[in-house]
């Protein structure tokens, strides 16, 4: 009844929400004052997670490090510029032979050849990357940022080892052409120079292997 007369009142309206308002505070406050939850997707809505991988069950966005294995494996690539430019190098000293004496070709072209193996080591590197993580059927696995730096960082041996031996094999490549167009019954002798560039690739190799095989996913 009380109620009622103060509404009945000249501002009694206004009065009694704010007593309402009081009353509200006092107890905890009000509906608008509680914490606002997140809600917790339903099992109906997995499909929106399958396509969202960075979102786990509860909505949270996963740690991503699949930028470093994706950079890794096209920095491991990159070893066939050295084998790239080396098989260039052997090749124009391959082509002057030739102009001279046709008949050495397989003899010049076996040393050509030598360069390219940097290309090959850096591609296995690469495919053996994109594989660890499962990037070639598209929905790659969780990784955290720190074991996608450390992928990352095993594809640098081969690389930078490639790119500069790869050069140099090259410049040997074509020194042993030279030697192989004065004396042609060298050859073994001549291939032995190139492949002696060709350890320091094959121990990078062996360096990006172990450190990546190292790496838990």
């Amino acid at each position: 009844g009380r109620r009622a007369a103060v509404g009945c009142l000249p501002g009694g309206a206004d009065v009694a929400g704010r007593a309402t308002g009081r009353r509200r505070r006092a107890h905890g406050g009000g509906a608008r004052d509680l914490p606002r939850l997140r809600p917790v997707p339903h099992a109906a809505h997995a499909h929106v997670l399958r396509v969202r991988p960075e979102v786990d069950a509860l909505g949270r966005l996963r740690p991503q490090g699949h930028g470093g294995p994706r950079a890794g494996a096209a920095v491991a690539a990159l070893a066939g510029v050295g084998s790239a430019i080396g098989i260039g190098i052997a090749g124009q000293a391959a082509a002057g032979v030739i102009s001279e004496d046709p008949k050495k070709f397989g003899q010049v072209l076996l040393l050509q050849a030598l360069p390219g193996t940097q290309g090959i080591y850096g591609l296995l590197i690469a495919f053996l990357i994109m594989t660890k993580i499962d990037l070639l059927s598209g929905s790659p696995i969780d990784i955290t940022m720190a074991q996608g730096a450390y992928i990352f960082a095993a594809a640098i041996p081969i690389s930078l080892v490639g790119i500069f031996s790869g050069i140099a094999q090259g410049k040997s490549s074509a020194a042993s052409i030279m030697l192989v167009s004065k004396r042609p019954e060298e050859l073994a002798k001549g291939m032995v120079f190139p492949v002696m560039v060709e350890t320091y690739a094959v121990l990078a190799l062996l360096i990006s292997f172990l450190m990546l095989n190292g790496v838990s996913v």
